[in-house]
């Protein structure tokens, strides 16, 4: 059970060797409590895992990802995401609040730098905290390169969508107006931020099942279930909300704002992960990102998509991992 007001709450002797050493919820203003955890040893190499979304948060298996010997690795679940608080709040939740709250976790944990590793919405995290704080960071991560772009979405959603899914972009277009259909980004986007239940309902469920498709090397299913998609009876997913408040707004950053600022990269080892087939953050959002950042290299994993748990994809990144701190 977690503390409250940033009260650090001391696991114990665990059997797990992963299991947290503390658990705690760090005040960052703004109403917002961050959830934060460590794991492994005080004494380890600093680490820190940012979950991907944006509105994820952080699983108990990311703690397997750090060898509990030699780390003192650091998860937390982001504004809105997991179990920080108040759940799912979009107010004051932006990519810069996002950094400012990375820089209070370190401090109030006394780390001077750190191993920054993500994944997907997690890559970019780290990439924009990288760029701003390049003298914390002693080295990267990365798994599914996402730059935040709006032509990254559009290929996703429009461009792979179709190409490689087209009855499921037809299913995914089915929900929208024929006027609609020309932008569906912004429609989406647009339905799922409206506060009515009967019209964010069933665009949030289209969008986080569409989405899960994509994301898997060998998805369970192909199409989406029209009738769960409409069933109002069904839970809503909590990512879709968030992402379209992250999507809509550009993400809170420049355009092409991570690829423009690799030089700040400069001097921080990187090794980058990425599966042949992931549809979600394509290999060429990779590779353009190593072209421009000369310490970094690129790690392709064939027969993987985008999923952590895609054959091969779990074990290079704790690999990478791993030999990361062995050059340090």
């Amino acid at each position: 059970m977690a503390a409250d007001a940033g009260e650090a709450v001391p696991s114990g002797k665990q059997a797990d060797p992963f299991a947290p050493l503390t658990t705690r919820h760090l005040p960052v203003g703004d109403g917002h409590e961050i959830y934060v955890e460590t794991v492994g040893r005080v004494d380890g190499i600093p680490a820190v895992y940012l979950h991907g979304g944006p509105g994820s948060g952080c699983q108990p298996d990311h703690r397997k990802l750090f060898d509990p010997q030699r780390f003192h690795a650091v998860l937390f679940d982001q504004r809105g995401a997991g179990r920080s608080r108040p759940r799912g709040s979009r107010d004051a939740n932006t990519l810069p609040h996002l950094i400012a709250d990375m820089e209070a976790i370190r401090e109030m944990l006394g780390i001077e730098r750190w191993l920054v590793i993500g994944g997907s919405w997690g890559a970019t995290l780290a990439l924009a905290y990288a760029q701003a704080h390049p003298d914390r960071v002693s080295g990267i991560v990365l798994r599914a390169t996402f730059l935040g772009t709006r032509a990254e979405l559009e290929w996703t959603f429009t461009g792979g969508l179709r190409r490689f899914y087209p009855a499921l972009n037809d299913d995914f277009l089915s929900l929208l107006a024929p006027d609609e259909r020309d932008q569906p980004l912004d429609a989406y986007w647009r339905r799922i931020l409206d506060p009515d239940r009967a019209i964010h309902g069933p665009a949030a469920r289209a969008w986080h099942d569409t989405e899960r498709i994509l994301s898997d090397l060998k998805p369970a299913k192909a199409r989406l279930d029209l009738d769960s998609v409409n069933n109002s009876s069904r839970a809503l997913p909590s990512t879709p909300f968030m992402e379209a408040h992250y999507f809509r707004n550009d993400c809170f950053m420049q355009p092409g704002q991570l690829l423009s600022n690799a030089g700040k990269l400069k001097g921080i080892p990187g090794l980058i992960v990425q599966g042949r087939y992931d549809l979600l953050c394509p290999p060429n959002t990779a590779h353009a990102l190593a072209a421009v950042w000369p310490d970094a290299s690129l790690r392709i994993v064939d027969a993987a998509g985008h999923s952590l748990y895609d054959p091969g994809i779990r074990d290079a990144v704790a690999t990478a991992i791993a030999e990361l701190v062995s050059q340090f």
